[in-house]
């Protein structure tokens, strides 16, 4: 089980490329072009720095380590930026993916893990979202995986393309050993956002919109922890390997939290205050977004360790107190 994981050396790609190297016994290749990704979150890791776009450095790395599967992380994902600037979206997570795939052909792999999102079902009308849930995303960055999805099934009947896409909900927390966590540059996480604000590092948390039909008027997401995100990429790798179909799957805890009440379960966690304003809604946002994630659960066996929202803050908050300026410090 030799693995390619594009995209490895950003937040939810690290977490996997350390269980992947702790638990397959194969060879783990971490291929990142470092816009975003951290070097120092891979740093002991097999590691090429190449974009998706360069058939010859992905092709030619697939060949040198003997690569069988791979983990596709590599995307661009800010939902406000995607609507602002769609065409970098369409051409990075809709070109580039696309480019992948054909290189993987050429070079006979044919085992996918790939990285979706909650944000294809858009506004869904129904709660908890259960995978057969209607699809029309509100944004640009949805779009993108939405269409990537439909160009995989498409793959899978003419090629043998074998994947399996993850639709995550809301990653956070950081690894129990602290060395490794969240660090974006523009932050936009909730999670991260609240506790830089209670270390001082930013001057207002920003609260976007107050009236929402829900009950104090934020938002409602589902909150899955990034260790729990990765242990369902190795569970999906396993059975691609065992030939197991083509296939989709949430991943949440199936528990939903308004702004307000992350914001107090982080303050309760920080012994800390976080000064906050209201800013307007931005744009692509849905209301409610909580998961049904029981077809994981059935099919791969999958289970999240971390269901406490207060747990998976002290994970979180255990990262940003000891590197409060990231991997920069």
């Amino acid at each position: 089980m030799n693995i390619l994981v594009t995209g490895g050396a950003g937040y939810i790609g690290s977490h996997t490329v350390r269980l992947l190297e702790q638990q397959t016994g194969g060879r783990v290749v971490v291929y990142d072009n470092m816009v975003t990704g951290h070097r120092h979150a891979v740093k002991n890791s097999i590691f090429v720095e190449g974009d998706i776009f360069d058939s010859a450095r992905l092709a030619d790395t697939i060949k040198r380590y003997d690569i069988s599967s791979v983990v596709h992380f590599a995307a661009y994902s800010l939902v406000g930026v995607s609507m602002v600037n769609p065409r970098e979206y369409y051409h990075n997570n809709v070109v580039g993916t696309l480019n992948l795939l054909d290189v993987m052909l050429e070079t006979g792999v044919k085992k996918l893990v790939f990285s979706s999102t909650a944000a294809v079902y858009g506004e869904p009308e129904s709660s908890p979202i259960t995978e057969d849930t209607g699809k029309s995303p509100t944004n640009v960055y949805g779009r993108t995986k939405l269409i990537m999805e439909n160009a995989m099934a498409d793959y899978s009947r003419s090629y043998g393309l074998n994947y399996i896409a993850l639709r995550y909900f809301n990653a956070c927390g950081a690894d129990r050993a602290g060395d490794i966590g969240e660090d974006h540059q523009p932050e936009t996480h909730l999670i991260p956002l609240v506790l830089k604000a209670c270390l001082g590092k930013t001057d207002k948390l920003k609260i976007f919109g107050d009236d929402y039909p829900t009950k104090d008027g934020t938002c409602v997401r589902d909150y899955i922890h990034v260790n729990d995100l990765a242990q369902a990429h190795l569970l999906a790798l396993k059975a691609l390997y065992a030939g197991h179909e083509s296939e989709v799957y949430n991943l949440g805890n199936g528990n939903g939290f308004t702004v307000r009440e992350i914001i107090e379960a982080a303050e309760a966690v920080t012994g800390l205050t976080a000064p906050k304003e209201i800013a307007p809604r931005r744009a692509g946002d849905p209301a409610v977004l909580v998961a049904s994630s029981e077809k994981i659960r059935r099919d791969l066996n999958w289970q999240p360790e971390y269901t406490d929202i207060k747990n998976i803050i002290a994970t979180a908050w255990n990262w940003h107190k000891g590197n409060p300026d990231g991997f920069a410090c």
